[in-house]
């Protein structure tokens, strides 16, 4: 597998986790727990991965950085968040790095 391919899916599990750090604090519970720790596990194990082909600042910054990203989207989506101009073009510059590390690796 392309060590790209697990830095996005450390980044989708990077987001599934925020999603369910938000669900425990509402019901705390044996079950969202788990959730939580198991999408923990996986994503460092993803990153790990990741990590063994790209250099590990590019790599980083782009699993934090689309991380925000999605976890803001989401946010947007599913929990009324405000999403202002300046959000959006504060998101459009989170991707467009995020674009040019991937191009300069």
């Amino acid at each position: 597998m392309s060590y790209w391919l697990y830095l996005l899916l450390a980044v989708v599990f990077e987001i599934a986790w925020a999603m369910s750090m938000k669900w425990f604090s509402k019901q705390p519970g044996l079950m969202p727990g788990l959730v939580v720790l198991l999408l923990a596990f996986a994503i460092i194990s993803l990153l790990s991965f990741a990590l063994r082909g790209i250099p590990m600042g590019t790599a980083y910054a782009i699993w934090t950085g689309l991380g925000a990203v999605g976890v803001t989207i989401c946010g947007v989506i599913w929990f009324g968040e405000a999403l202002t101009l300046v959000r959006m073009a504060c998101i459009s510059l989170i991707i467009i790095g995020a674009a040019g590390l991937k191009l300069s690796a």
